[in-house]
């Protein structure tokens, strides 16, 4: 295929509406972990990002909006932007313009699908990346938390477990002690299965969008209700 075609194919691609609500949340929620699917509706109430509409009224998002919303959730957390600021950014990059205080306009971010795009990392490279040392990794593989493929390469999508795994292990924390994290994990999501698995089994794609969109809303939900149970069991530890 000649260049300017692959461009011109890669660039239709950027646009091509293809992502659930839910799924743009399990692409964003491992960078920004407070997104909820309340939040990306509010953004687009708000003109910052315009997903496509099925004849059903269910949203599609493209890899450019998943850019976007990139764009606007890193610019709230690191520079403490409004969103009117960040929307007028926003049109100046449409229109290829400089942002003010820039020597050029500042590309948006390239969006992750989650589909897969990421090749799998040797153990010694994913232990490096998570700030693991070998042993510790091999705890973490031992006790359930990671896994790994046939040749014994781990998911780079997996890097966000082991990071915290890592967090942990400094506070004295080890991979062993680690596993009632999963076994909760395990419980909550055979609750979750319960509710969606008869809309899961659905053969129609709007059914099974609808099953995709519950699903992002149920997991933010609990994790939601595990991060506040956990803040107010060790607020308890300073009472006196």
């Amino acid at each position: 295929m000649p260049e300017r075609d692959r461009a011109l194919g890669d660039a239709a691609d950027q646009h091509t509406p293809r992502l659930t609500i839910g799924e743009v949340l399990a692409v964003l929620r491992d960078d920004f972990p407070d997104v909820t699917i309340s939040k990306i509706r509010y953004l687009e109430s708000e003109d910052l990002v315009h997903p496509q509409r099925t004849p059903s009224g269910y949203r599609k998002f493209s890899r450019a909006d998943v850019s976007r919303l990139r764009y606007v959730l890193t610019a709230q957390r690191d520079h403490y932007l409004p969103l009117r600021v960040i929307k007028d950014h926003l049109d100046a990059l449409d229109r290829g313009e400089e942002l003010p205080g820039t020597g050029g306009a500042t590309p948006l971010p390239p969006a992750s699908t989650g589909e897969g795009e990421e090749a799998p990392l040797t153990a010694d490279q994913f232990a490096r990346a998570a700030g693991l040392e070998p042993d510790q990794l091999a705890d973490c593989v031992q006790f359930g938390l990671l896994s790994t493929d046939a040749d014994g390469r781990h998911p780079a999508g997996d890097l966000p477990i082991a990071r915290a795994a890592a967090g942990l292990a400094r506070h004295g924390i080890e991979p062993r002690h680690l596993r009632v994290y999963r076994s909760a994990v395990e419980r909550e999501a055979g609750l979750v299965e319960q509710l969606v698995a008869p809309v899961l089994r659905a053969r129609s794609e709007e059914a099974r969008a609808r099953a995709t969109e519950k699903l992002g809303e149920l997991a933010a939900l609990s994790a939601q209700l595990h991060t506040a149970l956990l803040e107010t069991r060790l607020r308890d530890l300073l009472r006196p």
